[in-house]
């Protein structure tokens, strides 16, 4: 019989660092990880987001949210693939982190974000699941560059960058709530230039999640 990795190898992905579990969303994350959300992400008088989704009312939140990572993860392709990866904390859904290209190949370069519920925040959780995503970037799909970004006032963000060797790498505006002018610094990371935690993930799957995002690098 079919098991479900076996239908969709990127399920069988997981990443484990000393506290977490990153793992390809799966359909019964979902629950636990919008109440995450729901519990709140941010201070609701700032908007970190380029697209502000957590305005939305609790209904399109809860149907939107989940519309959004089951559009993501149906559309990965070589080509172009976002992975939304779960945070695990104790088996217990506390945020997102992604991770995503087009034409890796080529550019082997990847971009990230991610959120984490408050009551979660200010832990050091945020530089373990990052340090986490960024060794299987790195380490196991050979990225060379690790790109991201975050409003200039996000200072908490922007610390979690810096601490993993992040550079600053030029200001973008975009409108975040209607009318809102945001600046954002980008942030960008050479593989030899990131400042490595005192301990090294586990990853497991690696072989399917490589055969479904690399394979038009299999000449590499």
């Amino acid at each position: 019989m079919l098991s479900l990795t076996d239908v969709w190898p990127l399920f069988g992905l997981e990443i484990r660092t000393p506290r977490l579990v990153l793992r390809l969303v799966r359909d019964e994350d979902l629950p636990g990880l919008i109440e995450a959300a729901l519990a709140g992400v941010h201070d609701p008088a700032v908007m970190p987001f380029s697209t502000p989704w957590t305005d939305q009312p609790r209904e399109q939140l809860i149907r939107e949210t989940a519309r959004h990572l089951w559009t993501q993860r149906a559309g990965a392709t070589p080509a172009s693939w976002t992975l939304n990866l779960a945070i695990l904390l104790d088996g217990t859904p506390i945020g997102l982190q992604d991770i995503g290209a087009r034409d890796f190949a080529v550019t082997r370069t990847v971009g990230s974000g991610s959120w984490l519920t408050q009551a979660q925040q200010g832990k050091g959780l945020g530089i373990e699941m990052r340090a986490g995503m960024l060794q299987f970037a790195f380490d196991h799909l050979d990225a060379q560059v690790a790109v991201s970004d975050a409003a200039v006032w996000n200072g908490a963000s922007l610390g979690v960058s810096r601490r993993l060797g992040y550079r600053d790498n030029g200001l973008q505006r975009f409108i975040g709530r209607p009318g809102e002018l945001v600046e954002s610094q980008g942030l960008r990371l050479h593989r030899d230039e990131f400042v490595r935690p005192d301990w090294t993930a586990e990853v497991t799957g690696l072989d399917a999640a490589r055969s479904a995002l690399l394979a038009e690098a299999s000449a590499d």
